[in-house]
């Protein structure tokens, strides 16, 4: 096309034509004229203009591939297994991501054989909390003994408002049943009401089994579940649980029996709520934030920044003091709406 235009114009100055008043009726200056000219490769470089590739697959090429994949050999295979297999023959077509390609274009990309298709599975319901004891999670893990490949289950109840720890125990099996004991236990100590509270869990075989949702249903909470193999749905356990294997205390040797795995949980659990200053909440602990104190501690904190930004301006050159506003809501899995509020608002997952 450029070249074209070149001519065009040639012949039009050649013609008694001002090159100014030529270049116009294209659209184009006497400047990118010149440019053109000064131009080795004149193909058009800008984005989305049409490319020729000449060592694209002809229509003709595409069409052998189609009748090689729906082949009775190979109507049942992915190309990753037709191209090795041709290849085995002594035969090369294309490229598997080629074979791919002209696959999808045909709408062809399906599973191929009786595998089924991944399946897409909606986001959990978003929860949000605006005080302890409205949204708990929970969940298992794993802590080492001294016998190789045998483990100690770890079963803990978070409240996601303060990051609380309300709930603990450590039992030998994974079982349904003491996931239950523990609720129960749980709830008696918090005084939690028949629809006061919202308990989330990932999809593992103790947190759907019959005993724990039979439980549940008793004591009047509501069950809330992660979607299969996605961690990020339960972001506040798996973060304490990150925060108990990775704090200086834990263990460099295996636990001899259940009662030290217990007493080492027990020691942890009090740190954690007690003096462990979590980043989530601005640095409280969860028992202050639990007991509602975070509010005075914070104000507290920012009358401090503030009285020291009055005494050294120049430290903070015109900039704020830093951010100990409380955070107000939690959400757990929040949605779009929830995505798009306040700074103050704590989000997750």
């Amino acid at each position: 096309m450029k070249q074209m235009a070149i001519t065009l114009i040639d012949e039009a100055v050649l013609a008694g034509a001002r090159c100014h008043k030529a270049t116009e009726v294209l659209g184009i200056s006497c400047r990118t004229l010149r440019r053109w000219r000064a131009a080795g490769d004149l193909t058009d470089g800008r984005r989305g203009a049409p490319r020729t590739c000449p060592h694209a697959l002809s229509g003709e090429e595409k069409a052998q591939i189609l009748d090689v994949c729906n082949s009775p050999e190979y109507k049942s295979l992915p190309p990753s297994q037709i191209v090795p297999r041709l290849a085995d023959q002594g035969i090369y077509m294309a490229s598997e991501s080629s074979f791919y390609r002209i696959l999808k274009a045909r709408g062809q990309d399906n599973h191929r054989g009786r595998a089924q298709a991944p399946r897409t599975v909606s986001k959990p319901t978003a929860w949000s909390a605006t005080a302890p004891n409205q949204v708990w999670s929970w969940d298992i893990t794993y802590l080492p003994t001294a016998v190789c490949g045998q483990f100690y289950r770890l079963y803990m109840l978070m409240d996601i408002y303060s990051r609380m720890i309300v709930g603990w125990e450590v039992h030998r099996e994974e079982l349904s049943d003491h996931a239950a004991v523990l609720m129960e236990k749980a709830c008696l100590r918090h005084g939690i009401a028949a629809g006061q509270l919202v308990l989330h869990a990932d999809n593992g075989g103790p947190m759907k089994g019959a005993t724990m949702l039979a439980t549940l249903q008793r004591l009047g909470v509501v069950p809330s579940f992660s979607r299969p193999s996605v961690s990020n749905d339960n972001p506040y356990s798996e973060s304490a649980f990150k925060t108990l294997k990775y704090v200086p205390s834990y263990p460099k040797q295996p636990f001899e029996s259940l009662n030290q795995a217990r007493d080492w949980v027990q020691h942890f659990v009090t740190w954690y709520n007690t003096e462990h200053r979590h980043s989530g909440i601005r640095f409280v602990t969860p028992q202050q934030r639990h007991q509602g104190q975070d509010y005075a501690i914070l104000k507290v904190r920012t009358k401090t920044y503030e009285t020291a930004k009055r005494n050294h301006p120049d430290r903070w050159r015109n900039r704020d003091v830093r951010n100990w506003e409380p955070i107000g809501t939690v959400w757990l899995n929040p949605d779009n709406q929830a995505e798009s509020l306040p700074s103050t608002l704590q989000l997750a997952a």
